[in-house]
């Protein structure tokens, strides 16, 4: 194997880290997406659909396109699916419904996977946006909880990262809103496509401006319930 061949091999994982060619500032987006067994049927196909939605929405800003990366872990168990890209490198495969509700390890696993990826940004030289973790889940943790919810805080307090809790319907609300200091919000039935909108339409709002720039985020109308 010549040396050429071996480093395009190796760089195979990394293709998103193009910031010679795109110096944008990053905007992370890290979904940790519940796709236990009772997210079977209908729910992981709106679920299947609402993340090519999101891909869709922000490949069509110019701005938000090469700003935005999109990672994601589901669960269970624990399982990186994404790691961080721009829209353009980002190509959602369908996620299938079995297992368990891990959600104390991916919250963990998605707040280890931000702060190495920040470091790459400063590496690179590259801004970046504070990050977002989505958690989407229609159960409750089947695996200890409360060192995730200790992480949430302490990173929310420190500003590292803004943590949104979504339920689906049979989720555990009361559990959900220890894990969060954000108040967590219901699903309005499999509204999955609409929410994908709104953190679409989220994350061009945020990406518009300078990082660091105050937001006022958009009302979770249409899909949500607080």
């Amino acid at each position: 194997m010549s040396m050429d061949e071996y480093v395009s091999f190796e760089q195979i994982p990394f293709g998103s880290d193009d910031f010679a060619n795109n110096p944008e500032s990053r905007c992370p987006c890290l979904l940790l997406l519940d796709t236990s067994g009772s997210m079977g049927g209908m729910p992981i196909q709106q679920l299947n659909e609402g993340v090519l939605t999101l891909k869709s929405e922000l490949i069509n800003d110019p701005l938000a396109s090469k700003r935005v990366e999109v990672a994601i872990v589901t669960f269970g168990p624990v399982s990186l699916k994404q790691d961080f890209t721009t829209v353009d490198n980002f190509f959602p495969q369908p996620l299938n419904a079995e297992g368990d509700t891990p959600i104390g390890a991916a919250i963990a696993t998605g707040i280890d996977m931000i702060a190495k990826r920040k470091q790459v940004y400063k590496e690179n030289g590259v801004g970046y946006y504070k990050p977002w973790i989505i958690l989407i889940t229609d159960g409750a943790p089947t695996d200890s909880w409360h060192h995730a919810a200790d992480l949430v805080r302490e990173g929310e307090e420190r500003n590292s990262f803004a943590f949104f809790a979504i339920g689906v319907e049979g989720a555990s609300m009361d559990t959900l809103a220890k894990l969060s200091v954000r108040s967590p919000i219901k699903l309005k039935g499999l509204m999955f496509r609409e929410f994908f909108l709104w953190l679409s339409s989220s994350m061009k709002m945020v990406s518009s401006k300078n990082p660091g720039t105050p937001t006022q985020l958009l009302p979770p109308s249409g899909w949500g319930e607080v």
